[in-house]
């Protein structure tokens, strides 16, 4: 039996009443709060056309301009399939209104925020390139911030069927594709020496839905020697680098893996993943410290910062998580990926008040920031926007033949396909038991592949009240597994049985977190010594640089409540 499994679109789940679906509705407050008109100022300014408002201030004034635009259009449709809600797709075709004004005024195909895009272009073009980690020719990362818009047209095309983003997003490629066929291979790896985002994810992508060798043969070009030859190779090289520069490389060395076959791409996505995973991430999904890969030997850092791991670096490390589970079945992707939503992702956006966080430190007693709607403009925001859209994205899978249920997450699914639809009902992780409705059209043959989580110690099932029993079918995929033919409506229930946990830091140093199942329990705090909750307006304002409580046995804490504080790392 083949590994390979389909997710499903995310217009075919809905979230039931739930954490989740709470906090898709905060989310989706928070982005109808944005004016476009003032998240696309820059790319009217880009273009030579007259503003229609002012822009936002922030990050989004000072370099990196029009990038949460870009996560915006992502947000947007994402949102928009997986709730159908129509003001967010009437806020998506006022944004697509916006950008092809501007494409159509540039002429070029060019379409960005980037302050001087346009010069950037030729710039490189003539194969003037001053790279540093984060400046190219002086602006800042400007080909991270460009991606963003790529991500974006291609999401809009994808999640939402905006049809006129295709041809937009290809005009804009084909526009990258004319300044770098000049350029030679050094030129080019020069370029990469700065943070580019996921542009070969994004390329990768445009050659799978067009055939076009020439976006396969760029998304090659953008898989940057030096960062892949060392993970194909199994060499852990990434102390004191960037992780979210190296994350969306990697995603894209597994999207080109899937595509093409490619043998040293997959070995690099999974010796990467393996050791970030493995040595590199803390107990809620989370890695790095300051942005930075810390020595692996050592998570002193780790412990001792308030700048722990960032969000971003999860919204990346998901994506690859996805596309793992996709090409090989690993169920241990799956054991991260709901370890990392439930605990990093599901925390990092305000409750009420939807602000996102950018840092949770792992400090025991410190707390978290979060962003406000009109000012804060971090990288941080523009990913949160979209990571509380997607939490539909991974609950279900399927083969041919099987249907997968990943996720104990509350839910509807429709598989068209099948004439199947199947409602999730639970109050996991409150309650060990879940219910499965599974109602056909017609009487249909399949596979119910019901997973069971590395963390639990035991797991029942029962159809319509009968026992069934647990069973590993041939791919070895630790799960129970129910062949029927399924007819009218269906009850299936499934009783998973979880214990506390103590989970040491990788390293073995002497600081553990306890779990219950995949939930990291913490104990609520005060707001004692902490000047805000909300973000100041300012650069680096999306740091909590308050005083920071001794890291003893009384400092106390719960990240996941607003006004937190962290008793255990």
């Amino acid at each position: 039996m083949s590994h390979r499994t389909s997710s499903f679109p995310l217009s075919s789940v809905r979230l039931l009443d739930s954490q989740f679906k709470k906090a898709q509705e905060v989310d989706m407050r928070y982005l109808l709060s944005l004016d476009p008109d003032r998240l696309f100022a820059p790319f009217r300014r880009e273009a030579g056309l007259p503003p229609a408002a002012a822009s936002y201030g922030g990050w989004e004034a000072e370099g990196l301009d029009g990038h949460i635009g870009g996560h915006y259009l992502s947000a947007c449709s994402q949102l928009f399939a997986a709730t159908g809600e129509p003001l967010v797709r009437e806020r998506l075709d006022q944004a697509m209104d916006i950008l092809s004004q501007c494409q159509s005024a540039a002429g070029s195909g060019y379409l960005g925020g980037v302050p001087g895009g346009l010069k950037l272009g030729e710039e490189l073009a003539a194969g003037h390139v001053d790279a540093d980690l984060f400046t190219l020719n002086g602006r800042w990362v400007p080909l991270y911030n460009l991606h963003k818009t790529f991500a974006g047209l291609l999401d809009a095309y994808t999640y939402a069927g905006v049809g006129r983003a295709l041809p937009m997003l290809t005009a804009l490629a084909d526009w990258w594709l004319g300044i770098s066929a000049g350029l030679g291979d050094e030129t080019f790896e020069e370029i990469l020496h700065s943070e580019f985002g996921g542009l070969n994810d994004t390329f990768a992508a445009l050659h799978e839905m067009t055939g076009k060798d020439e976006y396969l043969r760029e998304a090659r070009r953008f898989s940057h020697r030096a960062i892949l030859d060392p993970l194909a190779g199994g060499r852990d090289e990434l102390d004191g680098l960037h992780a979210n520069t190296q994350i969306p490389k990697v995603v894209g060395y597994a999207r080109l893996a899937a595509a093409t076959g490619d043998e040293q791409l997959a070995r690099a996505a999974d010796f990467f993943w393996d050791t970030v995973t493995g040595s590199r991430s803390v107990s809620i999904g989370g890695n790095s410290v300051r942005e930075h890969f810390h020595p692996s030997r050592d998570f002193t850092p780790m412990v001792t910062d308030e700048q722990g791991p960032e969000t971003c670096n999860t919204y990346n490390m998901l994506k690859l998580a996805k596309l793992r589970f996709e090409r090989t079945g690993d169920p241990a992707s799956i054991d991260f990926y709901e370890r990392a939503t439930y605990n990093h992702i599901l925390s990092s956006q305000h409750p009420e008040m939807g602000g996102f966080v950018y840092f949770t430190p792992m400090r025991p007693g410190h707390y978290r920031v979060y962003s406000k709607a009109q000012e804060s403009m971090w990288c941080c925001v523009g990913s949160g926007l979209e990571n509380h859209a997607r939490y539909g994205e991974l609950i279900y899978s399927h083969t041919p033949d099987d249907l997968l249920v990943n996720l104990y997450v509350p839910s509807e699914l429709d598989w068209a396909g099948r004439g199947v639809r199947v409602r999730l009902e639970t109050d996991f992780p409150r309650s060990d038991t879940a219910t499965l409705h599974i109602t056909t059209a017609a009487p249909t043959e399949f596979a119910l592949r019901l997973r069971r989580p590395g963390w639990a110690v035991d797991m029942e099932a029962d159809v319509d009240g009968q026992p069934v029993a647990a069973a590993s079918p041939s791919d070895g995929g630790p799960e129970i597994a129910i062949r029927r033919v399924w007819e009218g409506t269906t009850a299936v229930t499934v009783r998973l049985t979880a214990e506390v946990t103590a989970e040491a830091l990788p390293d073995g140093s002497p600081w553990v977190s306890f779990s219950y199942g995949p939930v990291v329990l913490a104990s609520r705090g005060g707001a004692e010594d902490v000047p805000a909750f909300e973000a100041a307006d300012e650069r680096m304002g999306h740091v909590a640089s308050g005083p920071q409580a001794p890291p003893g046995p009384d400092s106390g804490g719960d990240s996941t409540q607003p006004g937190g504080r962290r008793r255990t790392p």
